[in-house]
């Protein structure tokens, strides 16, 4: 093999990008007490209803996932952090940055050290979401439209990384992503496991994997609290804008080349297209509301209690 076969082996995804396999690194946030059950409660208790996601996911013998959604309700932050603990509960504190400013600013430094053992990494945008969930829930196989780091702060945590070739990662299924049209999910079977690189993380511990690799996560055992921080570069705001417009042109009956075969230039026309697009509203979101169907409840199984009357 030539050095450049070499390197293209190594890689886990077939788009170009400085991380090239899933790769865990130190933080020191832990120290500082953002996780312990007083922070959390009164960031649950003061943070806005409606940048709480909380999901309940169940799944078959195959592995395919359902998905329920709860509503915050009223309840306290020591209320909700309870029902977190005693249930089954994946909870989603979205816009981070705003919601969890200390945790924001002191992440954000931990976040520059990382990004400077990547050669040629440049973060334009930052934002993220502060993930509180139940021991032993997991989340089915998805991907991120975004690089992201992924900083443990509580608990113990298992991640499956897998290949981003077209049969782990579909572009169309992507485009569909991309423009709203679906979820973060993705065409998953058992199969699948056979290529996953598995990573344990444990507090004081961050992962990178390559920008859009499908993975999906475990809580092992114990109540798990992450921040996960998403950075786009240039390059991904081109690829995504790519994505997004190839998307369009398909829903029109078009048949858009896949964007691993675009120049940059192709790729930066493509996504000044969709700026465009999305602003004339090229393709409408199918995915802004979700019903809502439990409230957080301690007492209640899987921590999922009836909605009130």
């Amino acid at each position: 093999m030539t050095q450049t076969q070499v390197a293209s082996a190594a890689r886990r995804t077939r788009y170009p990008g400085p991380i090239a396999e899933a790769r865990k690194h130190p933080h020191a946030l832990v120290g500082q007490g953002f996780a312990t059950d007083e922070a959390l409660a009164e960031i649950l208790h003061r943070y806005p209803a409606h940048l709480f996601d909380i999901n309940l996911y169940d799944y078959d013998d195959e592995g395919q996932a359902s998905l329920r959604t709860g509503t915050r309700g009223h309840l306290s932050g020591d209320q909700m952090l309870a029902a977190i603990q005693a249930g089954r509960l994946w909870v989603n504190l979205r816009q981070a940055q705003a919601g969890c400013p200390d945790l924001w600013q002191a992440a954000m430094g931990e976040f520059a050290k990382i990004q400077a053992t990547y050669p040629g990494m440049k973060a334009v945008t930052n934002a993220g979401q502060l993930i509180i969930s139940s021991p032993v829930t997991r989340v089915p196989y998805h991907f991120d439209a975004s690089g992201v780091v992924l900083f443990h702060l509580r608990g113990r945590k298992r991640l499956f990384i897998y290949p981003g070739d077209e049969a782990h990662l579909p572009e169309q299924a992507m485009e569909q992503v991309v423009a709203r049209q679906t979820a973060e999910d993705l065409p998953y079977t058992l199969a699948f496991e056979a290529d996953a690189q598995v990573m344990d993380l444990e507090p004081g511990e961050a992962l990178t994997w390559p920008l859009y690799a499908p993975h999906r996560v475990e809580n092992l055992d114990r109540f798990c609290v992450s921040l996960s921080m998403d950075f786009q570069t240039w390059p991904t705001r081109f690829r995504n804008g790519a994505i997004y417009t190839n998307a369009v042109i398909r829903s029109r009956g078009g048949r858009p080349r896949f964007t691993d075969a675009m120049s940059t230039p192709e790729l930066a026309a493509r996504w000044a297209a969709s700026l465009v697009l999305r602003r004339v509203g090229g393709l409408k979101s199918r995915i802004e509301h979700f019903e809502r169907d439990f409230t957080p409840d301690a007492a209640a199984a899987d921590g999922a209690g009836a909605l009130p009357a």
